[in-house]
């Protein structure tokens, strides 16, 4: 029997996950990276318990070989750096698992590893990985990507995992939408932080295994400790205008920032509406090539992590099929995921805003209960069932 092809077109944490989570028997899964050499770089980031659970319990994944740093909650502060609001995560047993902070390289290079690894407890055939494999085009119903060069790669399923500036996308939705970058991130040493900055760590403990966030009407500092407390994460949320980002370059997290811009304060977020679709005929989009999202509420990798877990879930035992199959597989991904993740992009939109915003609020959930909405989560295939028998 020929191979069920699995075409992931992204290499980073996205793509990495969908190769794990695809892994089995009779399958040959490619992941095309646009880059040399495969290494992602950037700020911190967090999986949420939701996202840590799927890695322990569905993929057998020890998260602490990335120096996981496990956060005790989160902690809101006003300007002048006094605390307003605590919303802890260790007391919470329920989740069964913790929120966890990483350096993206690291959790990206136990990824990689894991997708390659040819250990027994990984199923089917280790991933091939090609880097220097940018995609230039792809017709979703032929299943089917062409490279820069000139090559095309052919697969059963194509997974979208190609970031914010995705070239799948405008394939999947035969129109080209662009992202709107709305942050800018620092790692700080957290020694050189402490030095430097005395007065700031007299109020916020850098240290301290807490993410913490600052309110200033449209603008939002998301802060928190990484690698076992050796650097300081800050991202500062402000609208695009203020940074001068180049919305048509292909790497977000390596794009030029300028300080003067961001600190000036302006208007509100721009907004991020859901996609009308996540596929087209073998195409699947995930991660931020299908719902992008501000990180004010630390999900934007999580529900990356989620997506592949649909997926594993959903093509558990397929090794064959035939595009009206796929399209109904793809389908039920999609509505499996769709409407959770849309909700958690408004809240994150609706978090970015100003105290003193008018209009009416898309989420009415307190911070707390939506928590609970976000790390209670136990699976694509669960979920769907919960949503089934919600309506009935």
């Amino acid at each position: 029997m020929s191979p069920f092809r699995i075409v992931i077109v992204g290499g980073g944490i996205a793509g990495f996950a969908a190769a794990i989570a695809l892994r089995g028997p009779n399958r040959q899964i490619i992941v095309l990276e646009q880059s040399r050499l495969n290494k992602e770089i950037g700020a911190l980031i967090s999986l949420q318990p939701n996202a840590s659970r799927i890695f322990q319990s569905s993929w057998g994944v020890d998260l602490s070989r990335a120096r996981a740093m496990v956060d005790e909650g989160f902690r809101i502060y006003n300007t002048d750096g006094y605390l307003v609001n605590t919303v802890p995560l260790l007391s919470r047993t329920e989740y069964e698992a913790d929120r966890l902070v990483f350096h993206r390289r690291d959790l990206h290079d136990l990824l990689r590893h894991e997708a390659l690894s040819s250990s027994p407890i990984r199923a089917g055939e280790p991933v091939e990985v090609r880097t220097a494999s940018r995609v230039a085009s792809c017709d979703p119903v032929q299943g089917t990507v062409t490279l820069e060069g000139g090559e095309t790669v052919t697969g059963d399923l194509i997974v979208g995992a190609d970031g914010i500036h995705s070239v799948l996308r405008k394939h999947v939705l035969q129109e080209e939408p662009l992202a709107k970058p709305t942050g800018h991130s620092e790692m700080i040493p957290t020694e050189v932080l402490e030095s430097h900055e005395p007065e700031f760590c007299s109020k916020i403990n850098p240290r301290e295994p807490f993410t913490s966030m600052m309110v200033a009407h449209d603008c939002r500092l998301v802060m928190g400790p990484g690698r076992q407390r050796e650097v300081y994460g800050i991202v500062a949320l402000v609208p695009d205008e203020q940074l001068n980002e180049d919305p048509n370059a292909k790497q977000s997290w390596v794009s030029e920032g300028h300080l003067d811009k961001m600190l000036e304060a302006f208007a509100e977020y721009p907004p991020w509406d859901p996609l009308r679709t996540w596929h087209r005929g073998r195409v699947i989009l995930i991660g931020d090539a299908a719902h992008a999202m501000l990180p004010t509420q630390g999900q934007g990798a999580s529900q990356a992590i989620e997506d592949a877990e649909a997926l594993g879930a959903f093509f558990e035992g397929v090794d064959d099929a035939p595009l009206e199959l796929m399209d109904s597989i793809l389908e039920d991904i999609f509505q499996a995921r769709h409407s959770r993740v849309s909700l958690i992009q408004a809240y994150s939109r609706q978090a970015a805003k100003p105290a003193t915003a008018k209009g009416d609020k898309t989420v009415t959930m307190t911070p707390e209960e939506f928590m609970d909405f976000n790390c209670m989560y136990r699976g694509a295939k669960a979920w769907k069932g919960r949503m089934i028998s919600l309506s009935a």
